[in-house]
């Protein structure tokens, strides 16, 4: 949670053409016209983000169940993605020897 909430701040939502937007919030327990919100946004389980045009209609929607979701732009949502591929991606091996370094001394 602590990544979304980096990202949240960087750029205004208006400038974007298109929103990412990710349910970080359970349904259970949220009033029947937040669950029907959350269901025409096409968010139907947590950590799942779906990209929608930015209308008036959809930031109204995202207003509705702000406490819910995290809504990203896509230059937001391409940092947090790459950043999330870096951390993932293969290291080169560790390699640890075992064997007593040789001495430099001559007898």
């Amino acid at each position: 949670m602590n990544a979304f909430k980096a990202f949240k701040a960087n750029v205004p939502i208006a400038w974007s053409p298109n929103l990412y937007i990710t349910l970080v919030r359970g349904i259970p327990g949220t009033r029947r016209l937040h669950r029907r919100t959350l269901e025409a946004l096409r968010l139907r389980k947590c950590n799942r983000t779906v990209m929608r045009w930015n209308t008036p209609t959809v930031r109204g929607m995202i207003q509705q169940v702000k406490r819910l979701v995290v809504v990203e732009t896509e230059e937001m949502f391409k940092a947090r993605k790459q950043k999330v591929e870096q951390h993932k991606s293969l290291r080169p091996p560790l390699v640890v020897n075992h064997l007593p370094a040789p001495s430099s001394g001559s007898s």
